[in-house]
């Protein structure tokens, strides 16, 4: 991917080694957050729960200013050209719908952060907050890509900060509302299709962007699709599931399989029109 010359966005908040005070995640009005935003998003609370919850940072223990790798700072500096790129496109097609896109700005963080979502740690993976309009990312996360799951490629990674992007624009476009009206009314089994169609429409939508990136600046290089389409193939729930327990179960997805995801991913590329993202429709499953 050719990324260097890009232009690096201002709206990266970069909390890396910041440490976050103790809080009362453990019960009250802290857990039930927690727990709506792991349902809304098809995550099984007991990661976001830890034994020892963080709640909100804590300026009076901050430590020294983060100094990281050279590798470390390097991903920072890509995570920050492909945000901005994604505010160049998204800007582009909204203004095309008629409505003005809301850049969001993305945290950087190290172990655990704290949200409007309420705490997260890194277990849980790249993640958006929709109450705070906020990507969320531990840069550790790209290691896990290339070496559990098999995904390596800047391209890969780009793909990553792309389908939580998408949460933002289905966010902003009334999307996440509306499929989270739904949820709330359905079964467990009902519950489950609808967040994986929210992920397939991210992955889509983040094949738009590619699709837009690349016609206005040329960034992909020779197999950086089959970078992406490999990523959203090791991220399959079919896949994690058979890795993590030997067997596959299509009722408990969340997020869609290898073949849905490459799929949509590859839907939005070969379009670049958020019209054909309609994961709603009665063939997506």
């Amino acid at each position: 991917m050719r990324w260097e010359d890009g232009r690096r966005s201002d709206r990266v908040e970069d909390r890396r080694g910041m440490r976050v005070g103790r809080g009362v995640a453990g019960g009250g009005i802290g857990t039930l957050i927690v727990v709506l935003v792991a349902l809304y998003f098809g995550v099984d609370p007991s990661i976001l729960l830890q034994q020892n919850p963080l709640q909100l940072p804590d300026p009076a223990s901050q430590s020294a200013p983060y100094s990281g790798t050279p590798e470390e700072n390097r991903l920072a500096d890509f995570v920050a050209v492909v945000l901005a790129d994604t505010e160049d496109v998204w800007s582009a097609l909204f203004k095309g719908m008629g409505k003005t896109y809301e850049e969001p700005n993305l945290v950087l963080f190290s172990g655990s952060v704290s949200s409007a979502c309420g705490l997260a740690s890194a277990a849980v993976g790249p993640f958006y907050c929709p109450a705070d309009r906020k990507v969320y990312i531990d840069l550790s996360f790209y290691h896990d890509l290339q070496t559990r799951f098999g995904a390596p490629g800047d391209f890969a990674q780009a793909y990553v900060i792309a389908h939580e992007i998408g949460h933002h624009v289905q966010n902003l476009l009334g999307i996440a509302d509306k499929v989270q009206s739904l949820r709330s009314r359905a079964s467990e089994s009902e519950a489950n299709k609808l967040s994986v169609m929210m992920e397939l429409q991210a992955d889509c939508l983040s094949g738009v962007w590619a699709h837009h990136a690349h016609r206005s600046r040329q960034i992909l290089e020779e197999g950086d699709i089959e970078e992406a389409l490999n990523a959203a193939s090791s991220i399959g729930d079919d896949r994690i599931q058979r890795q993590s327990r030997g067997y596959v179960t299509p009722d408990s997805f969340t997020h869609g399989s290898s073949a849905q995801r490459m799929r949509w991913f590859r839907r939005g590329f070969d379009t670049g029109n958020v019209g054909q993202c309609n994961t709603f429709s009665a063939e997506t499953l």
